[in-house]
């Protein structure tokens, strides 16, 4: 139930009802006068109730992702602190709890997994999307340095060796990791191949 109209001999007991109908709070509605009340001719004739449109105020982006994080982890039987910041424009929901690992899972995917889920919640209906990033203690950090460092180590060797070094499939964030930590580098030069999920890079010495 999104709205629902409603009429009474104030506008305050019109709302009431509403609110009642609803089982909500006033502070979680919008309230539009449709019809102030009038009393008509001494009080009685022609008199005219007030009349509301009472709608459910839409919560937050965070409110959603956060009450849906919330609901998914309720069910795990799993316990976590939300803290939220704004990075390069994006949501970060940082998760900080014990045995949290299940929800990153095998190189983050199940971390991954979640993401797309309360992005793809959070943003229905909406024209303007809103990227919401999802972090487990401190994991995308620390996948980031190691993938820097593999980066590093790999088109050594690919310089070395004189031969092209094709990674294993990664995702399109990470694949991303590899380009930008290589991209200064002018002895060897990076770019991806094959279809998604088996998307790969390659690392190729310049000749």
């Amino acid at each position: 139930m999104k709205a629902i109209e409603k009429t009474g001999r104030t506008i305050g007991e019109a709302v009431e009802l509403a609110l009642q109908e609803m089982g909500v709070t006033v502070d979680k509605v919008d309230v539009v006068v449709l019809d102030e009340p009038s009393k008509g001719i001494l009080g009685f004739w022609g008199s005219k109730p007030a009349k509301v449109k009472v709608s459910l105020r839409e919560d937050s982006i965070i409110e959603k992702a956060q009450g849906l994080i919330e609901n998914i982890l309720g069910a795990m039987q799993l316990q976590a602190q939300i803290r939220i910041k704004e990075k390069d424009k994006e949501l970060v929901m940082e998760l900080q709890g014990r045995e949290l690992g299940i929800l990153i899972g095998r190189r983050g995917e199940t971390m991954d997994a979640l993401q797309y889920l309360v992005n793809l919640s959070v943003n229905r209906k909406r024209e303007q999307r809103q990227k919401i990033v999802i972090d487990i203690e401190g994991y995308r950090e620390r996948r980031c340095e190691t993938l820097r460092k593999l980066a590093s180590k790999l088109a050594d060797k690919a310089r070395q060796n004189g031969r092209n070094v094709i990674l294993e499939p990664m995702n399109a964030q990470e694949r991303r990791i590899i380009h930008t930590a290589l991209q200064g580098r002018n002895d060897i030069y990076t770019f991806s191949e094959g279809e998604e999920p088996y998307r790969k890079i390659v690392i190729s010495p310049k000749k």
